[in-house]
């Protein structure tokens, strides 16, 4: 940890006060997602139905509106957009604890996933600008607090909760409220480019049209559905395995401990040994590789202790790989953006992610009730190691072929 905060100390303030800021935008939705769903049966008593709608359009108009927060952010200047999505949570977030009616629970949700969708985009394009032939080096801090967030985030929402879920509403809106004050005072303006500057519509043609980013996108969106296996098909098997709830908790807490303890130590090593793309294609082979576990054991009767011993080296497998990849390809995105256009290109990379959740969870849901129906429950696991792995044969092949830019040398770090 000492290394991880003298990286963070090696950064100016703007960029402190972003990795700050991703720390308690994380522990605010932390707090109160989790529990949303039971709070909406329970508490709003609504329909499972409603429930699932309520949640949808929260996604959807997150990831679906994720292209318009990055152009935004390249017109208007990263920090008005990173404000507005703080406060705009914090009025969907408030909502939630205040209403049980249906309408404005969705309105609540839709407000809630476009706020996302405005400072996500944003906060990363401000932080690869600022930090300049840095970028590896942020993001590996940043992914810490946001790591760090994620940990924190349920263990609060779970005190707040016996004093009732409008104490985790406002409490978490709270949280982005003083967020939006802390960037209004502390953080600095700053913008794309304005030189040659064109209509939105042919800069999204133009991010559309780069072959070289598209293609860099569509190689990484098997990532993207292995990652959030986390939240669909590790659960289930936990819950399968006879873990409990005690079990998933345990297995975030894992997730995250490593992410706090181990990003910027990793990236600093992978740094000195490896090229960009040489790091985000082992990392995404790695990812690959955290099935076979659940794929060699699935077949297995194993008793309840030992049967969660594949599940955890799937989630410590599952992580290093995603520790090893995110920062560069973070940094990679913005390089292949330029100065002008680094919120649009993120947007786009987002959205395309999103889908690429979307299309997996639905295989993966399928697949794991077809592999139980015929008996074949290591079919799922092999799939996903097989999409991870050939994830990494395309990103390799693109950085041979000089697709991904810079070409070379990831930017170095000062040791952790």
């Amino acid at each position: 940890m000492r290394g991880t905060l003298r990286e963070f100390r090696s950064f100016e303030r703007p960029i402190q006060l972003l990795q700050i800021n991703q720390a308690g935008i994380n522990l605010g939705f932390f707090m109160l997602m989790p529990y949303l769903a039971q709070y909406l049966s329970a508490g709003a008593g609504l329909a499972a139905w409603t429930i699932g709608l309520v949640l949808g359009l929260r996604n959807l108009s997150q990831q679906g509106m994720f292209l318009i927060g990055g152009t935004l952010a390249d017109r208007l200047g990263h920090k008005p957009v990173i404000m507005a999505g703080c406060a705009l949570r914090t009025a969907g977030f408030a909502l939630f604890g205040l209403t049980t009616s249906l309408p404005l629970l969705i309105v609540a949700a839709v407000v809630t996933g476009f706020a996302g969708a405005l400072f996500n985009p944003a906060a990363r394009a401000y932080l690869a600008g600022a930090a300049g032939e840095r970028k590896v080096a942020a993001f590996a801090v940043f992914n810490v607090f946001y790591q760090a967030g994620i940990l924190l985030g349920p263990v609060v929402g779970v005190v707040l909760l016996t004093t009732g879920f409008t104490a985790v509403c406002l409490s978490a809106a709270a949280i982005f409220a003083v967020l939006t004050v802390l960037q209004g005072l502390c953080l600095p303006a700053r913008r794309a480019p304005a030189a040659d500057r064109q209509p939105v519509l042919r800069d999204w043609r133009q991010a559309f049209g780069d072959r070289a980013f598209v293609s860099f996108a569509a190689a990484m969106i098997a990532s993207c559905a292995l990652s959030y296996q986390t939240y669909l098909a590790l659960p289930l098997e936990v819950q399968r395995s006879g873990g409990g709830e005690a079990g998933v908790t345990a297995m975030y807490v894992i997730s995250a401990l490593l992410g706090i303890a181990g990003q910027v130590r990793l990236t600093a090593w992978c740094s000195k040994r490896w090229s960009r793309g040489q790091a985000i294609s082992r990392g995404l082979a790695l990812m690959g590789i955290a099935f076979l576990p659940l794929a060699a054991t699935a077949g297995l009767r194993l008793p309840a202790g030992w049967a969660m011993l594949p599940v955890a080296g799937c989630t410590v497998l599952l992580t290093a790989g995603t520790l090893v990849a995110f920062p560069f390809e973070m940094a990679t995105i913005a390089d292949m953006a330029g100065d002008r256009l680094i919120g649009t290109y993120y947007g786009l990379y987002n959205l395309l992610s999103g889908l690429g959740i979307m299309v997996g969870n639905l295989l993966s849901g399928v697949l794991i009730d077809a592999a139980r129906a015929s008996r074949l429950d290591g079919l799922p696991w092999l799939l996903l190691a097989v999409a991870g792995l050939m994830s990494a044969g395309a990103v390799r092949r693109l950085d041979r072929r000089g697709r991904l830019s810079p070409a070379g040398e990831a930017a170095a770090i000062g040791p952790a």
